[in-house]
């Protein structure tokens, strides 16, 4: 406790009570953002997707979006041929910033990423999704032998390699791209909801209004820094499946 200040254990900063059902099946705020970031995403296709020949508004927004992901991400990941992956991986990156950017919206103020089931479920989505085209690719033992083997190594230094590659890239891969969404929005959270109990308290505390502008622009700032790495953190996630996509059926070791 600081200043009168109680901060909240970590299991109440990124739990909430069901608005109905129960712990199993049940609404809460993070559902609701969950459902919020897929019609958000479903928009961004319709806008995108309208015939007309000079886009205006919200429509122009969208296709500069989608035209910021196609040539940003999957050109300069996957190439020319991975074209046909960039629905997916438009999905992610705004279903991602959508969950993402909820944790600076006032009354919601929780980022659904900050769970780590969605990154979790997202990252083995993408890695079924890399995984599968490589085999679709190679074939079933041409990438395992793709993935796996470095040409042009000699022989003897394929039974240190060999193991690791597989360690690296069908158990460590997933687990890392979950976490490095995961980590980053819920340290941002934290981050936000300690700066501002203080602020609370500090608020109605006589002498300690003395450095209340402290926790209070620290506040702001970390409002504002949120906002950067929500955007970074749903292009970092979405850069990395496109990398695992072209790596998998790339046919360059």
């Amino acid at each position: 406790m600081i200043f009168g200040a109680e901060f909240p254990p970590l299991s109440h900063i990124v739990n909430w009570p069901e608005f109905f059902g129960d712990d199993t099946w049940g609404v809460n705020k993070v559902v609701l953002v969950y459902a919020f970031a897929a019609l958000l995403t479903m928009l961004v296709f319709i806008l995108g997707n309208k015939k007309q020949l000079v886009p205006t508004g919200a429509q122009n927004l969208a296709e500069v979006a989608v035209e910021f992901v196609e040539d940003g991400i999957v050109m300069d990941t996957i190439g020319p041929q991975g074209r046909k992956y960039t629905p997916l991986l438009i999905s992610f990156f705004f279903f991602v910033f959508f969950s993402n950017i909820f944790e600076i919206v006032p009354v919601i103020q929780m980022p659904a990423t900050a769970r780590i089931a969605l990154p979790m479920f997202l990252a083995l989505f993408a890695y079924v999704v890399y995984h599968g085209a490589g085999v679709r690719e190679h074939g079933p033992f041409g990438y395992i032998k793709h993935a796996l083997v470095v040409p042009g190594l000699p022989f003897a230094l394929h039974f240190l390699v060999v193991p690791i590659e597989f360690v690296s890239k069908f158990l460590v891969q997933p687990f890392s791209h979950t976490v490095r969404l995961f980590a980053n929005l819920l340290a941002g959270h934290i981050l936000l909801v300690t700066f501002a109990v203080l602020s609370s308290s500090l608020w109605g505390l006589g002498p300690g209004l003395i450095i209340l502008p402290l926790p209070a622009a620290a506040v702001v700032a970390f409002t504002a820094f949120e906002l950067l790495v929500s955007f970074l953190q749903a292009y970092v996630f979405t850069l990395l499946a496109g990398v695992y996509i072209g790596a998998a059926i790339s046919h360059e070791h």
